[in-house]
């Protein structure tokens, strides 16, 4: 690792800090500008949406699984086995479904936006794409950061459903607790506070992943070597950040609803 003075370090930073902000509102400036590439957005939504269930579904379940037998350990001890739905619920739709979920979308699709968005670079496809007078920003970053926020909705939905499936699998099977008792636990404690939360964090969390990878794809210079780079600090810095937004939003949430 090549080192640097601090000065030029933080110089750097501040620099990346400006193109990335530039980069996210133009995203989001782009939303009101003809042409809408529909066809564009429908490819992004079937490779991160579809693409990603399988992993989905697996993080939810065995998330969900997990968080029931670390439960039941403790509740165990004071006779309130019954209580194991709550907990799973509102730990899965209010905070390991939205984060979870995101980093497993984030790994997975950040990572393969900034290296298709990076070769393009390298390869100066982007360059004719200015030559030819289509917006490049308009073209492969809005499309990708609409469909990222889109499926992640869903996809969050999904996983905080397989996340109180899997909880209902290990309380009937290995705890005894009757299913029906489970579920209305699970259901009745949930109120408007958490599944807001819980919805609106994967808002947030798609238009990280999607501008951080496009930015980190768009940046990427010096060949092949320059691309995997990019792919590489696409992943860390959305996973960062969605961890970062995740306990500010959290924060701001509980300042305006209050704590339950």
């Amino acid at each position: 690792m090549e080192l640097i003075s601090p000065t030029e370090f933080a110089r750097d930073t501040v620099q990346a800090l400006q193109e990335y902000s530039v980069l996210a509102g133009q995203s989001v400036a782009n939303l009101f500008r003809y042409p809408r590439y529909m066809a564009d957005m429908m490819q992004q939504a079937d490779l991160i949406g579809v693409g990603s269930l399988p992993i989905v579904v697996l993080t939810g379940f065995f998330t969900g699984a997990v968080l029931a037998l670390n439960s039941a350990s403790m509740l165990q001890r004071f006779g309130s086995l019954t209580l194991i739905g709550q907990l799973v619920s509102v730990g899965m739709v209010r905070e390991l479904g939205p984060v979870l979920t995101g980093l497993m979308v984030a790994g997975r699709n950040a990572s393969g936006m900034a290296s298709e968005l990076g070769s393009m670079i390298v390869t100066e496809q982007i360059d004719a794409m200015r030559a030819l007078g289509t917006d490049p920003l308009k073209k492969l970053v809005t499309p990708r950061m609409i469909s990222t926020v889109f499926m992640l909705f869903f996809l969050t939905i999904i996983s905080d459903l397989l996340g109180l499936v899997g909880g209902g699998v290990v309380s009937t099977l290995i705890f005894g607790l009757d299913s029906h008792q489970y579920w209305s636990s699970a259901w009745q404690v949930l109120v408007f506070q958490d599944v807001f939360t819980g919805l609106i964090k994967p808002v947030l969390f798609g238009f990280i992943i999607a501008t951080v990878g496009c930015y980190y794809g768009m940046s990427a210079r010096g060949g092949t070597q320059g691309v995997g780079r990019a792919t590489t600090q696409a992943v860390v810095a959305s996973s960062v950040f969605i961890l970062l937004v995740d306990f500010f939003a959290t924060k701001l949430l509980i300042s305006i609803f209050g704590y339950r």
